[in-house]
Order: structure tokens, then C-alpha cells, then sequence
């Protein structure tokens, strides 16, 4: 288990979003002890929260393609990432490290949003394409790894937990009445609602 946090602004961002950044990182770190990281430019801020586990050396997050123009932040595991990098790396694709993550980078590289197709496994990830100020957020198919969203004027935040998202400042938290039958009925909600607004 890791976790990833951030968010993407159409304006530039001020001088004190990476600190903004770090706080909704550190705020997860029981999801990740064994290291943090953090990436940002004028429009955007990755945030992670590491769990060792695949490439134990090389595997530190956030992660970028060899031009530094892509990068990503994910938690999860890709099952299938030996194969796919197999493709890739006949495509031309050089990696840097064995970590499953920078398949993530290539894949995107190679096949835009339809990289996702050729993934196998439990994931979530945030990846900021840099030239086109695009931000593409990913979940698995089932949803085993959680990922929360909001949108507060021209910035979309994204976290692994919603305290981290709120632990932003920028968010203030509100209950969702209309869901609070729901989550006392079942302990859960489903669907794209949260007990948050």
C-alpha cells in the first residue's frame, strides 16, 4: 500500500503549493513509511507516500520518462508490467529501473489513455502529462485501490484517502446528507459519492 496525492491548476501555481503538496502527502504516511516524494512545476504537484516492495532500489516516486516531460505518482501493483515492458522495450522504450511504475510512464508514451488496456492488476495513479497540461487520473476496473477527487475552481485535487484532499485547505469538509442513510444502512456508499460533499 502506498499513497499518492496532488493536484493540477489550468493557472500557475504560488510559491506555497509544494508545501501544500507535502502536508496532503504527509498526512498518508501510514499508507507508505518508507519514503516520500515530491514533484511539482508551474501547474501541477505529484505527492507520494512509498511501501517498498518492487524495486526496492530504484522504485522512488514521483517518476518521470526520460525526458522528464511525463510523470506519474501510483499505488498499486501492475501483474502483467514484465510483459508489457517487454512490448514497450522492443517499441524502442528505455527504462531506467525494473519498477512497475515506469511502465506506467512508457505505456502512456506509446498508446496515450489506452495504456490502461494493456494493464493487469490493483491501481491507482495520477499522471501529469507536462507539454500538453493534462492531467489523467486512473483507477483499476474494481476499485481496489482508492482514489477521491475534488474540484475547487481551476484545480482538480486527487488523493488515495479524503483526509488527504482535506488536509489541502482548500477543501472544507461538509457532510453529504444524501448519502447518510446509505452509509448508516450498509457502513458504506457506493457509486461516486462519498460521506464528504
Amino acid at each position: 500500500m502506498c499513497g499518492i496525492a496532488g493536484f493540477a491548476a489550468s493557472s500557475v501555481l504560488g510559491p506555497d503549493e509544494r508545501h501544500r503538496a507535502s502536508v496532503m502527502r504527509d498526512v498518508l504516511v501510514h499508507r507508505g513509511p518508507d519514503g516520500a516524494g515530491l514533484w511539482a512545476d508551474d501547474h501541477a504537484a505529484l505527492a507520494h507516500r512509498r511501501l517498498s516492495i518492487v524495486d526496492l532500489a530504484g522504485g522512488h516516486q514521483p517518476l518521470s520518462n526520460e525526458d522528464a516531460s511525463i510523470w506519474v505518482t501510483f499505488n498499486g501493483e501492475i501483474y502483467n508490467h514484465r510483459d508489457v515492458r517487454a512490448e514497450l522495450e522492443a517499441s524502442g522504450h528505455q527504462y531506467r529501473t525494473r519498477s512497475d511504475t515506469e511502465t506506467i510512464v512508457h505505456a502512456y508514451e506509446q498508446w496515450g489513455d489506452a495504456c490502461v488496456q494493456h494493464f493487469r492488476g490493483m491501481f491507482a495513479f495520477a499522471l501529469w502529462d507536462a507539454p500538453r497540461r493534462r492531467l489523467l487520473l486512473v483507477r483499476d476496473r474494481l476499485g481496489v485501490k482508492p482514489l477521491y477527487w475534488a474540484r475547487v475552481g481551476d484545480r482538480v485535487l486527487f488523493a488515495s484517502e479524503i483526509k488527504a484532499i482535506l488536509e489541502s485547505g482548500l477543501v472544507t469538509p461538509k457532510a453529504n446528507a444524501a448519502v447518510l442513510s446509505e452509509v448508516l444502512a450498509t457502513r458504506y456508499t457506493s457509486g461516486t459519492e462519498t460521506l464528504f460533499e
